[in-house]
């Protein structure tokens, strides 16, 4: 069964591939440095709704696991994304590029983890800490 919560994810990814597709992307002209950090934040929210929607798609699942998967599977979307860039004229694939997108893919997992855990306890004490 499809869950309402794979729609953001759909979104997000297509926005992904469709920014890839512009020879030059809109919005300002970035530094290097700051164009690593947008491919960090783009992978990170990308991992994050991955969770968000696998969680409780595969309750069983083991939490380790699960991201595990999910990490490899933003990985493999971000190795596509930099090789549909090779063909794009004026942009090009690159490793570091891509390393920033598996290190903020890690990062989204460990926000939706640390999020899941401050729900957890929130619950376990009644509420959020006064």
């Amino acid at each position: 069964m499809l869950s309402i919560r794979l729609v953001p994810l759909l979104i997000w990814a297509g926005a992904i591939a469709a920014l890839s597709s512009f020879s030059n992307p809109p919005g300002p002209q970035q530094q290097e440095w700051t164009a690593y950090l947008a491919h960090g934040a783009e992978y990170a929210l990308l991992a994050f709704l991955a969770a968000r929607w696998a969680t409780p798609a595969f309750p069983r699942a083991r939490q380790v696991r699960l991201a595990i998967v999910l990490w490899l599977c933003c990985m493999a979307f971000g190795a596509s994304d930099e090789l549909h860039q090779s063909f794009v004229p004026g942009r090009d694939a690159s490793y570091l590029d891509w390393a920033m997108d598996a290190l903020g893919a890690g990062l989204g997992l460990l926000a939706w983890h640390m999020l899941r855990a401050a729900i957890g306890a929130a619950r376990l004490t009644g509420g959020p800490p006064r």
